[in-house]
């Protein structure tokens, strides 16, 4: 793993959070977009060299509607920038820890994901990032 990639905070507005973190962040939104298979609308803030994203559910059963109403608004998943993404989930369950993803799927912001299950990670819901390959 490189470096932390992003922070997802799950919201439920993601028009009045964006503002809110508009403000405390200095800084604007470079990214709005959705992504349907995970029913999430998402935005980007970036300052320095650190990314937040802001997830919303767009449907009722999405991971996001059922995080927000199971714990509330708050830091959903950390993200780690990988090289290889898919020798990273081999080093990962060959560690022991617990993928959600057989494969990785298509992600916000031209990346190929994958999660860790939080239950193999002390609590944290942990997103594996790589760039997609080829032109953005």
């Amino acid at each position: 793993m490189k470096q932390i990639e992003h922070i997802g905070i799950a919201v439920k507005d993601i028009e009045s959070a964006g503002q809110l973190f508009k403000k405390l962040l200095n800084t604007s939104i470079y990214k709005v977009e959705a992504v349907e298979s995970e029913g999430v609308k998402t935005a980007f803030l970036q300052t320095g060299p650190n990314k937040i994203e802001l997830l919303e559910a767009t449907r009722a059963d999405s991971p996001i509607s059922k995080f927000i109403e199971k714990r509330g608004e708050g830091i959903h998943h950390i993200a780690f920038d990988v090289e290889d993404i898919e020798a990273e989930m081999k080093r990962l369950k060959q560690e022991g820890f617990v993928l959600l993803n057989d494969k990785p799927i298509p992600g916000a912001d031209n990346k190929l994901v994958c999660f860790v299950h939080p239950k193999s990670a002390n609590g944290v819901l942990i997103e594996l990032c790589q760039n997609k390959p080829g032109p953005l």
